[in-house]
């Protein structure tokens, strides 16, 4: 097999890593989005629970009506569970375990899209290329092995994101918008 067809057939792997490692990047960013709201709304119910618990005891006192203290007791345990629950369940460390692997994968995808720019000008032989894919897959590895889990909802918005949104597409003239003029394609 000629060395110019096995290049071909290295550059189609490693832009199918490139891809994977795109979706991947965009779903974890989409968990922490996810993380990000429940969390706020979480501290968000427990604010407004204990203050109506506590504005609940206040008014009780102050107007002695028989119904307040069963109402205050009841979002006084929702409270509770709530916290009990935010004690269990760690969104704040889940949320930076989203982060810090983000940050990974950026890097790493990054040098698969130079990779991928030093293929396309002919910069490597064939055996460059193997050594630097090899080496980038071993990164990526590296990054999943401590890297929390995603979901199906972070999933599906990651593919919104990338199909309908186009959310990691930069189009000529928007690249252009960020460059000096002697450096704009248009």
């Amino acid at each position: 097999m000629e060395q110019n067809s096995q290049i071909k057939i290295l550059e189609a792997q490693i832009r199918e890593c490139f891809g994977r490692l795109v979706w991947t990047h965009t779903t974890h960013q989409k968990c922490i989005d996810l993380l990000e709201k429940k969390e706020k709304r979480i501290k968000k119910s427990q604010i407004v629970l204990n203050t109506i618990s506590a504005t609940g005891l206040i008014s009780y006192i102050i107007n002695n009506q028989s119904w307040i203290p069963p109402v205050s007791a009841l979002l006084t345990t929702i409270a509770l569970a709530l916290d009990i629950y935010c004690l269990s369940y760690d969104i704040g460390k889940e949320k930076e375990l989203h982060i810090d692997l983000v940050n990974k994968l950026w890097n790493i995808r990054e040098k698969y899209f130079s990779l991928l720019t030093d293929i396309k000008i002919g910069k490597l032989n064939e055996d460059e290329i193997i050594i630097k894919r090899d080496k980038l897959q071993e990164e990526l590895n590296e990054a999943y092995q401590n890297g929390p889990r995603t979901n199906s909802k972070a999933y599906r918005i990651a593919s919104k994101a990338l199909k309908q949104n186009e959310e990691m597409t930069l189009h000529d003239k928007e690249i252009d918008m960020f460059l000096p003029k002697e450096l704009r394609k248009s």
